[in-house]
């Protein structure tokens, strides 16, 4: 790599990113604006075939560049127009331009690619694109966004989508975003969705499968599903209450900051739920008929504000996303007549409390970024912040922060600062406590 800083500064290692805990994922000297995506998915075969034309601006003068794609045959790269030479080892391709591109340039990448798609393996599994029985999923946190499309694949990196997939018609493809056509020719069909918000590359998701949609009550916001017809009569007894947890989190954090909300259960068991970009995705083990997992329910819609609108500009910063999502899952208790918040936070300081104190919550590791310490000592975090300036502020505080913020990035120095505006007095001794040490810290009074 071979770019400069502005005119002629030398900066080697630009195909790297910022980012604290994943450099390798994510590139440096251009900032992305718009994906088109063009895709061609055969189900059978497991075969995808794209075209992606991707706009960027260069935050510095471009001799080469690069992004993340996974293991696809590349079959031809060009820049604004004109073959450019490149290089591809899995998740990396390489560019060199004709020309030059200048320092602030705005510019066209075009890559046709087709191959099998497979996850990205790592410390977290596979991730990205993955075969189901009779489908696929996409669900890319942090990394696996390269598995399907050629990115520059940091979450600070937010841009705008246009995904345009074929498939076999019995199949019916959910792509983050809105539907805004849908053309069926010859036993396929072409599914067409923008995502007109700033997202990041690993909350774009594609879902295919055999489902039908269903409608869910809105209140205001337009809420529908995708799920295997033999398991709609579950769905609708275990996300009856979906429009209830969504007035009850408008009016916590704000107005829900995209057109649309969409859930998908697949036809196959996953671990855990997936967050994406205005969607969720559910395995059919998370319905059971009496609302066992409704709290994952109101976790994944959290995310929506958390996570989503506002994206950590660093993955150290996960506890933002998983601390205030938790701390949405007491809040929805609170409010629908289940144990409240102060319970719920009672019995996991008990619960951490016998553990070893070997997290710090505003910097875990990369190896911890995901561990449950996180999520729970970050609800933990939310709540002793609520205890401290009171729920008056803290409400305020927290419908501020997400109107703010909207669909930009954000950092813990960031939230402290903000919170700092609600107190009155200092807050720097209590988010010493609770995000800068690994022991934990007794609860406050409340205020």
């Amino acid at each position: 790599m071979t770019p400069a800083v502005g005119p002629g500064v030398a900066s080697p290692g630009a195909d790297r990113s910022t980012d604290s805990y994943l450099p390798e994922h994510g590139n440096g000297g251009y900032r992305v604006l718009h994906y088109d995506l063009e895709l061609d998915y055969r189900v059978a075969s497991n075969r995808l075939e794209g075209k992606a034309v991707i706009t960027a601006r260069a935050s510095q003068a471009l001799s080469r560049f690069s992004l993340d794609l996974g293991r696809f045959r590349i079959q031809d790269v060009r820049v604004d127009g004109r073959p450019a030479k490149f290089g591809h080892r899995p998740n990396k391709l390489r560019i060199k331009p004709e020309r030059p591109i200048g320092y602030g340039a705005i510019f066209k990448i075009e890559i046709r690619y087709a191959g099998s798609p497979t996850p990205i393996s790592g410390r977290w599994g596979d991730l990205g694109w993955d075969e189901l029985t009779d489908g696929a999923l996409v669900a890319s946190q942090p990394n696996g966004s390269p598995s399907w499309f050629p990115c520059n694949d940091r979450p600070d990196d937010k841009a705008t989508f246009l995904v345009a997939l074929t498939t076999a018609s019995p199949y019916t493809a959910v792509v983050t975003g809105d539907l805004v056509a849908r053309r069926r020719r010859a036993g396929a069909t072409t599914w067409v969705y923008e995502r007109n918000e700033p997202t990041a590359p690993y909350l774009m998701s594609v879902q295919i499968g055999r489902y039908e949609q269903v409608e869910m009550p809105g209140n205001g916001v337009v809420q529908r599903a995708a799920v295997p017809p033999r398991l709609r009569g579950a769905f609708r007894h275990d996300f009856a209450r979906q429009g209830e947890i969504m007035a009850s989190l408008e009016r916590l954090f704000g107005p829900y900051p995209f057109r649309e909300y969409v859930v998908v259960v697949t036809d196959d068991d996953l671990d855990d739920p997936v967050e994406a970009q205005g969607m969720a995705v559910f395995g059919r083990n998370h319905l059971d008929g009496r609302r066992t997992h409704e709290r994952l329910v109101a976790h994944e819609l959290a995310h929506q504000w958390f996570g989503n609108s506002l994206t950590i500009a660093d993955w150290r910063h996960i506890w933002l996303n998983e601390g205030f999502a938790s701390y949405a899952e007491w809040l929805w208790s609170e409010v629908s007549g289940g144990p409240p918040a102060a319970a719920h936070a009672a019995q996991w300081h008990a619960w951490l409390k016998a553990r070893p104190a070997g997290v710090t919550v505003a910097d875990p590791g990369v190896n911890r970024m995901f561990d449950p310490l996180v999520y729970k000592r970050g609800a933990l975090t939310v709540h002793a912040l609520r205890l401290r300036i009171g729920d008056r502020p803290f409400f305020s505080l927290l419908r501020s922060w997400t109107a703010e913020y909207r669909h930009r990035t954000v950092t813990t120095e960031q939230f402290r600062a903000h919170a700092g505006r609600y107190a009155a007095e200092p807050l720097d001794a209590l988010f010493t406590a609770w995000l800068d040490r690994p022991a934990l810290p007794p609860l406050p009074r409340a205020s």
